[in-house]
């Protein structure tokens, strides 16, 4: 099955392939991922094969987003079986390096976006956008696409990445697909396998939690109260809540009182031994 993919490892090889395919005059749209795909990634693929004439899918485990106490070696790898999905994607081509391909053994440097990398994930993970930047940022150069899709799951994310772009005026398109839910709400992502069956029942609250939220600001009710309720729920249904906040979608400055113009709910907190991230758009305040 995997036979019918081009699986490459090297820099050198990535840049003939894509060098050959752009003075062919196709448009290049990258995929990157750090593998365990489930049907939340398999989305982005999609919508990559729409957005362009080949698509690339990068899978590599970063370690330069992980704290020492965090996953990255038990970090889900599972790369048989995610070549056997992209196999039946429209994907032309998988990009595998190994960590001393992308990491030099002197490597030493370091791509860091202020502000929007403040806050939120920012302040409990301060080493991890400075890990996804660097490593997104050479990505981008090692691959030189037109678009590249990323998940809406991880929205802090997302703005980091389209700002590091902008500010090294990158010539790449950056995009946001949604996010892909479980039948129970559950937001999808390769963490999720670390949760217990107790734990994975109680999952879809977070999500439950927030869409209450924003029912309730569409409504005009005011922030304050709803969220420190929301706080008080979930840590009553056994949550390590993290964070529980309502923030400008652009820019993520913090919203107090009523909302108005373009708002999302943001959340984090600890089921067991796993960090679960959701986030929600608000409906327009009703008048």
């Amino acid at each position: 099955m995997t036979d019918s993919i081009s699986v490459l490892a090297t820099i050198k090889e990535l840049r003939q392939t894509v060098g050959d395919w752009r003075a062919a005059g196709e448009k290049i749209t990258l995929v990157p991922t750090m593998g365990a795909l489930h049907d939340g990634h398999l989305s982005l693929v999609k919508l990559a094969s729409e957005t362009g004439d080949r698509t690339v899918v990068s899978i590599f485990v970063n370690p330069a987003q992980f704290a020492p106490h965090e996953d990255f070696d038990s970090y889900p790898r599972e790369n048989e079986k995610d070549l056997e999905q992209l196999a039946e994607l429209d994907v032309d081509l998988v990009f595998m390096p190994p960590r001393d391909e992308v990491y030099r053994q002197d490597f030493s440097t370091r791509v860091t976006v202020e502000d929007l990398s403040e806050g939120l994930c920012g302040a409990s993970r301060p080493h991890f956008f400075g890990g996804v930047a660097t490593v997104v940022a050479k990505l981008l150069n090692q691959c030189r696409p037109d678009v590249a899709i990323f998940g809406e799951k991880d929205y802090q994310q997302l703005l980091v990445i389209r700002r590091m772009a902008r500010d090294l005026d990158l010539d790449v398109e950056i995009i946001g697909g949604p996010i892909i839910r479980e039948a129970d709400g559950l937001a999808m992502s390769s963490r999720n396998a670390y949760l217990s069956a107790e734990e994975r029942e109680k999952a879809p609250l977070l999500h439950q939690a927030i869409s209450e939220i924003a029912e309730a600001l569409s409504n005009n009710v005011t922030t304050g109260d709803l969220l420190n309720k929301g706080r008080k729920n979930l840590t009553q249904s056994g949550f390590d809540v993290d964070y529980l906040e309502v923030r400008n979608a652009d820019t993520l400055a913090p919203i107090e009182g009523r909302v108005k113009g373009q708002v999302r709910i943001f959340a984090a907190a600890i089921l067991g031994k796993t960090r679960l991230i959701d986030n929600i758009a608000v409906p327009t305040p009703r008048k």
